[in-house]
């Protein structure tokens, strides 16, 4: 998509939307990803990240409504997209899905993300 994906696989500084709670919450993002990348066969990973998807993106939109962000219909299409590809995961994870979701996060923060920085109150 276009951001380099960082190696190893961690939230830093450079991922910061100043909202500490998305902030906490993407990196348990970043996490939940490195976690199945170490463990494709593991389900319980799978699942975790999959939950910790839904609910980030049930706390990030709730912000975006509550703060009348404009482009909110447009970034719950991309988060309900992403969440569908996610649910077709099936364990054991290969390279690709995993390298998939590593660059979905990346772009989506660093392209999507960071255009609601100073508008969510």
């Amino acid at each position: 998509m276009g951001f380099d994906i960082p190696e190893p696989y961690v939230w830093d500084e450079s991922f910061r939307v100043f909202y500490d709670s998305l902030d906490e919450e993407h990196k348990g993002l970043f996490k939940g990803i490195f976690d199945v990348a170490n463990s494709p066969g593991d389900n319980s990973c799978l699942q975790h990240l999959a939950k910790a998807v839904k609910d980030h993106f049930v706390t990030e939109e709730a912000m975006m409504k509550s703060a009348n962000y404009a482009d909110l219909g447009s970034h719950k299409k991309i988060h309900d997209k992403f969440l569908g590809d996610l649910g077709t995961l099936k364990c054991p994870v290969n390279d690709g899905q995993v390298n998939f979701a590593k660059d979905w996060l990346v772009n989506h923060i660093k392209g999507t993300d960071l255009k609601y920085v100073g508008k969510l109150g």
